[in-house]
């Protein structure tokens, strides 16, 4: 099972997303996290240590808790349009997006580096 398909089976982010159907969250997510627009996982995480977030970066890479990160700091990294035109397009508040992706991209990186760091492919 892939990142993407234990997100879109967590039943959390299902009710808060209740309005986007099972079909379009993996969409919205691969958009994100994917190599679309953003260089994919591994690019992100680089934007994220680039712009001061290597602590909490580490901790999703490392055992442990992970540490959080605001949507708005998020919003930030990413660039507030991009996240504007995503949630536009799937037609999720901007606010509800920003909520969703600070809760799950901790995860995402947390699951996709069982031995510490990103595959090169991520």
């Amino acid at each position: 099972m892939g990142i993407l398909d234990s997100l879109e089976n967590n039943p959390a982010l299902r009710s808060a997303l209740g309005q986007l159907g099972a079909a379009v969250l993996p969409a919205v997510l691969n958009e994100v996290l994917g190599s679309n627009n953003q260089g994919g996982l591994s690019a992100i995480v680089a934007k994220l240590q680039q712009s001061g977030f290597g602590d909490q970066v580490k901790s999703w890479l490392g055992n442990g808790q992970n540490l959080p990160i605001s949507a708005d700091q998020l919003r930030a990294v990413l660039g507030s349009d991009t996240v504007r035109q995503l949630a536009a397009r799937y037609n999720i508040p901007v606010d509800q997006l920003g909520q969703i992706l600070a809760q799950e991209l901790p995860k995402a990186v947390d699951q996709a580096s069982p031995e510490g760091h990103l595959p090169r492919t991520a």
